[in-house]
């Protein structure tokens, strides 16, 4: 009896072992910063609430078609993985997951996507998942990632989609108000992955990925990432005319970006008196680039709610 419970409970642990592996295919914490700018875009097209039931399949299919992206980078990135600290430990350099099956898997979750949206709100949402799905996989992943340090600048077009799916779910057409939030993800994605690539410069280096961090100095990056961050902040307040938001927003935005400039301009000064590693702080920047992301998106879906 003893035995028949050990194996059940060995199947279980295998079986979960494999679930786990599957999941972490997907990278969830990248899917969840991509939900975080699908839904408040869907507020804010709505001008209140959107139907739940759009929500729903809106944030599923947007749930599909990031896991099919994620899943096929890590197939096509495992190489690199194996070869950096931060990633070696992810399910294909650890051999968790066959690239065949993982492939598959890919696949079935883009075409998932698809159907999802497609029925669920409506096929010009699906068509701007999918072209997103395709952008990351062969112009990022295939082509930048490992020949330009410009790789992320415009790789990361492709994390500039969500808000488009998000208001073309609720209105069925594009405006100058998706396009506004498509801008700010597209400039706030620059200094928010250099302040991280700081922290991986030498497991960036060892993989030959010619992240900036990697192939210019730190007060040149520091540089780079204040430009970028000016730029997010000022087209983040331009969203209040075209979308014609109430005071919530501007408020909020105006004060988020006062602090990020504020952290941007530290880490100038911290590589400009000669610091380096830890001490440069780049991961202070880097946290809290996730948080006035986060901030200004929620002020997007609280704003139109309450004025």
């Amino acid at each position: 009896m003893a035995g028949t419970v050990d194996q059940t409970m060995g199947v279980r642990a295998g079986v979960m072992d494999v679930v786990k592996a599957y999941v972490a295919l997907t990278k969830p914490r990248i899917i969840e910063l991509l939900l975080v700018t699908t839904l408040p875009a869907m507020f804010l097209a709505a001008q209140g609430l959107p139907r739940w039931d759009l929500v729903v399949w809106t944030l599923l299919g947007g749930l599909f078609a990031a896991a099919s992206a994620n899943t096929f980078n890590c197939v096509l990135d495992r190489d690199i993985d194996e070869v950096m600290r931060r990633t070696r430990r992810r399910p294909m350099p650890r051999h968790q997951v066959s690239a065949t099956a993982a492939t598959t898997f890919g696949i079935v979750l883009g075409i998932a996507s698809t159907l999802v949206l497609g029925f669920g709100a409506n096929w010009l949402s699906a068509v701007l998942a999918l072209t997103a799905n395709a952008f990351y996989v062969f112009v990022y992943t295939m082509w930048l990632k490992r020949r330009t340090s410009q790789n992320i600048v415009w790789g990361g077009i492709a994390g500039c989609f969500p808000p488009l799916i998000g208001w073309t779910a609720v209105t069925g057409e594009l405006a100058w108000a998706p396009f506004v939030l498509f801008a700010i993800v597209f400039l706030w994605t620059p200094p928010h992955t250099w302040a991280l690539a700081f922290r991986y410069k030498e497991d960036y280096a060892a993989a030959g990925v010619p992240m900036l961090p990697v192939v210019r100095t730190a007060p040149q990056v520091a540089i780079q990432i204040l430009v970028y961050s000016v730029a997010t902040v000022a087209v983040s307040l331009l969203l209040w005319p075209v979308a014609g938001t109430g005071w919530i927003y501007p408020v909020v935005a105006a004060v988020t970006g006062a602090v990020f400039l504020v952290e941007a301009v530290r880490l100038l000064l911290r590589a400009r008196a000669g610091m380096e590693g830890a001490q440069l702080g780049a991961m202070r920047l880097f946290h809290w680039s996730n948080s006035y992301l986060a901030l200004l998106f929620l002020a997007m879906a609280i704003d139109p709610l309450l004025t």
